[in-house]
This record gives C-alpha cells, sequence and structure tokens, in this order.
C-alpha cells in the first residue's frame, strides 16, 4: 500500500448528500416509503441545507438502472425547483454529456445558477448504463470514445458558462462566434465537478474540473490516487477532491452495524436479482463498480457504499473522515438510510465532531497530528 500523506493546506471541508432519485434507492424500514417523488426529495433538500450540510447531489438518469419498470427523476428539472426553494445549500446536477447539446445545457446551467443566485454545480459522468443511451438511439460508444467526446463537450460548456463567445470547430461540435447572456451574476461560473477514475477520466478532471469525485473505498486504496493527480500540472486553481459513500452513525459501532444489518436484510428480496440484472447492463470498463467487485461487497446507497468506513460510532466516523480530509479530500457525498432522520443524526452528532478534529478556524492540524490508520 502507498505511505499515508498529509496535505499540508487541505481544501475547506463541506459534507454533502445524494438525493433520492429513483424507487428503490429510498428504502425507509419505519415508513415503507418506497418512492423517489420530488415531494421526498423537496423535503430532504430542506432538511438538509436546514441541518447544516453544504452541498446536495442530484444524479441523472432517464431510465432507472436497477429495475426499468420503476420510477426515476429528472435530475434538471428536480434541482432548478431545489434551486428555488433553498438559500444557501449548493445544488449539483449530473450530466451525461450524450444527452445534451452543449449549447443547451450551459444555457440551462446559467438559467439554474442565475435561480440559486451562484449556489450552481454540474456533475459530468460520461456514462456507465448502457441501454440508457443504446435504447434512445443516442448511441454507447466505446469508453474512450465517450470521454473523447465528453471532453470536447465540456471544453465547449466550460466557456460558454464563463461567458466566452466560442467559435469551435471539433470532431464533434460546430460553434459560429456563440455566446449565451446573462452569464452568472455571482462568479466566473458554476462549480465543476466530475468522476471517472479511468485514465481518459482523471484526464479529463485535471483539464475541466475543480473537484474530482472518487467511488468511496478505504483510505488506502484512495491516497496514492490524490497523490497522483495532485503531482500532474494543470492551469488555473488546484483541482478538489471528494468522495462518496454510505453512512450510519449512532453511539456505538454495535448499534450502527446492527440498523446496517437491518437495512440489508431488508434489501434481501430483490438485491441479488437487481444486481445480476444491472451489471449485465454496466459497461465492463467502467470503474463504477469494480471497487464493489474488488472486495466483494454488498452495495448500499451512493457509489461505494459502506466501502470507505462511514459506518460506526460518531467518534469513529468523525475520526476516519478527519483521516481523509488529511490526505486531501475536502467534499464528502454521502447517502443516508432511513433519509431525512439519518442525515439529521449525522449532521447533529459527526459533522461537529470532525470540525473540532480538523480545527473549526481551518488552520490544518496535519503537521501535529498524524493521520490514523483504518483498515
Amino acid at each position: 500500500m502507498p505511505d499515508r500523506l498529509s496535505v499540508d493546506t487541505p481544501s475547506p471541508i463541506q459534507f454533502g448528500v445524494w438525493a433520492p432519485y429513483r424507487g428503490k434507492w429510498v428504502i425507509d424500514p419505519h415508513k415503507e416509503r418506497l418512492v423517489a417523488s420530488y415531494d421526498l426529495t423537496r423535503d430532504m433538500t430542506v432538511s438538509a441545507e436546514k441541518a447544516g450540510f453544504d452541498t446536495i447531489l442530484y444524479a441523472q438518469h432517464t431510465i432507472n438502472p436497477l429495475d426499468q419498470t420503476e420510477e426515476i427523476q429528472e435530475a434538471w428539472t428536480v434541482a432548478a425547483a431545489a434551486a428555488a426553494i433553498t438559500e444557501r445549500i449548493e445544488i449539483i446536477a449530473a450530466i451525461k454529456p450524450r444527452l445534451f447539446h452543449p449549447v443547451v445545457l450551459a444555457k440551462m446551467a446559467l438559467g439554474i445558477e442565475d435561480i440559486s443566485h451562484g449556489r450552481f454545480a454540474i456533475n459530468v459522468v460520461n456514462a456507465w448504463f448502457i441501454p440508457e443511451l443504446e435504447r434512445s438511439g443516442i448511441g454507447f460508444p466505446e469508453h474512450d470514445a465517450r470521454y473523447a467526446y465528453g471532453a470536447e463537450w465540456l471544453d465547449v460548456v466550460k466557456r460558454l458558462m464563463e461567458g466566452e463567445t466560442v467559435t469551435h470547430e471539433g470532431e464533434h461540435f460546430k460553434l459560429d462566434a456563440y455566446a449565451l447572456r446573462p452569464t452568472s451574476r455571482y462568479r466566473k461560473r458554476p462549480v465543476i465537478y466530475s468522476g471517472g477514475e479511468s485514465e481518459p477520466g482523471r484526464q479529463l478532471a485535471r483539464d475541466y474540473s475543480d473537484v474530482w469525485l472518487i467511488n468511496g473505498r478505504p483510505i488506502d486504496d484512495v491516497v496514492g490516487d490524490v497523490a497522483d493527480m495532485r503531482a500532474k500540472v494543470r492551469p488555473g486553481t488546484p483541482l478538489k477532491f471528494g468522495i462518496t459513500g454510505f453512512s450510519i452513525t449512532r453511539e456505538t459501532e454495535a448499534e450502527a452495524q446492527a440498523a446496517l444489518a437491518e437495512l440489508f436484510r431488508i434489501q434481501d428480496s430483490f438485491y441479488d436479482t437487481r444486481q445480476q440484472d444491472m451489471r449485465k447492463n454496466v459497461d465492463p470498463k467502467a470503474q463504477t463498480l469494480s471497487y464493489g467487485l474488488k472486495y466483494n461487497a454488498r452495495m448500499i446507497g451512493a457509489n461505494g457504499g459502506t466501502l470507505p468506513g462511514f459506518v460506526g460510532s460518531y467518534d469513529q466516523v468523525a475520526e476516519r473522515i478527519a483521516a481523509f480530509w488529511h490526505i486531501g479530500i475536502s467534499t464528502y457525498l454521502l447517502s443516508f438510510f432511513p433519509l431525512i432522520e439519518e442525515q439529521e443524526n449525522f449532521a447533529r452528532h459527526v459533522i461537529p465532531r470532525v470540525k473540532a478534529l480538523i480545527g473549526e478556524t481551518g488552520v490544518p492540524l496535519a503537521a501535529r497530528t498524524p493521520a490514523r490508520r483504518f483498515a
């Protein structure tokens, strides 16, 4: 395993949540609430902002990757609605480049940027679920070709969001002195997140993104990736890093593990069949499921599930997050079940502990507090 590294000047920490966007994503053993309706997403978004979370992600699919007969929300319409009913929390909408022409997407992004008064972000995902694009007739090119398309697409989107008059002639798009107005009234442009852990995905993040999102996994599997990405030269501001995962926290580890076991029990009736069906439809070159398969882990919630170790006592989870922060991970996009109760519990008990560990003033403690090792 690579040596654990501490970062001298980590970015300010921010905590975020995944909004529910599809049917069995929502598992609530107390209320049997199995439909990810807008009303539930609205309530969760308002709760997250009030509880003190900094950001919320609305994932994008046009059909449900776990069960194509079930309903699924459209990320950008939900994000626009959420922007209008919130005041502080960052609104992130995921986007698959092949679903929208870059001119149209950039205009939509600037619209939500205006609605939110400068709190909007996009998360670029170059697709992994084959039927979504194949069955629509849009087409699902091979892995590296999708990233080449995505890089050209994002180059155009970024320039348009920044107010540039764009003349562009590439393999996929041609623009002639095209400009969008108004641009952001609050900053240069919306924030750009991206995932993708293959080399084309990493290159796209280095070239165009503000934050690179890593699928959740143990810290010793992350530290080398962060160090490698930091070592590469890139224009502009330093790249920031985020990680995803699922969290349950309680006073004791035993209580948290018992709650997790109950959620796994609820999943028993459909988990294996759904996972097998989904894997048939996933690009084998995509990294989305690779770490779950590597660890033979049972997935739940956001990408990476329990692999980062965010299930445990309040103190354990706070210490694990602080350890990730010390190696450069500043954004934590977490999922919770039951949704509202668990995210509010996390905000009440874990976030203050993390901030105390890393220093509430934002002064890094890495130089005087060694990062602890977790299995």
